[in-house]
């Protein structure tokens, strides 16, 4: 059982990955907030995007463990560490479809938010601990008394304001994405595992 587990894990990671790189490839429709943060730093400051996710992952770690260490369990550890990589792989596989600045971009970007989302579900239902941006919003959630939807869209509207002045991709899908990826789960302070995107 815990093998399956396991292995629902790292299949969602992988596919959580994958769909990432597949957005990033036609960033100009614009990028999840936190993506657009990690595409603006690695253009200004070099460093590959899924490094730049490792240290935002565990920065946000560092004061989730100080604030309420909680929501922070191994699969939280284990999201900071290998998404990022995983990005990177198959960016630098070079086999994903290039931007056309066509139609068919659009297509490109869907399959990437289904995928980020399937990839989402598989990690979650693992039940081993959601990603350390979840973990901080649920952190953030119990200090402040705000819902967990409201933390979101607040730490993800911040988080956009910075990569957008960086000059990171912004546009339509951006917003897309700061508010579908947001939902008012029911008892969602009850368990960080309800929560579906990193």
């Amino acid at each position: 059982m815990t093998f399956l587990r396991y292995l629902f894990l790292f299949f969602g990671f992988i596919l959580f990955g994958l769909g990432t790189a597949l957005a990033i490839k036609v960033s100009y429709l614009g990028l999840h907030p936190w993506d657009v943060l990690n595409v603006a730093l690695h253009e200004r400051h070099g460093l590959t995007i899924g490094t730049w996710g490792i240290v935002c992952g565990f920065f946000l770690l560092a004061i989730s463990f100080v604030a309420d260490r909680r929501y922070i369990k191994i699969g939280t550890f284990l999201n900071a560490l290998l998404i990022g990589p995983i990005i990177d792989f198959f960016l630098w596989l070079d086999i994903l479809p290039e931007a056309s600045h066509r139609w068919t971009d659009y297509l490109i970007l869907m399959a990437g938010i289904v995928i980020t989302g399937i990839g989402g579900g598989l990690y979650v239902a693992a039940g081993i601990g959601a990603g350390p941006r979840d973990g901080f919003m649920l952190s953030l959630a119990d200090k402040t008394r705000l819902s967990v939807s409201q933390s979101r869209v607040i730490v993800v509207s911040l988080v956009l304001l910075i990569g957008f002045l960086l000059g990171g991709p912004v546009f339509v899908m951006t917003f897309i994405y700061t508010f579908i990826q947001s939902p008012d789960f029911p008892h969602e302070k009850e368990s960080c595992d309800q929560l579906f995107f990193m």
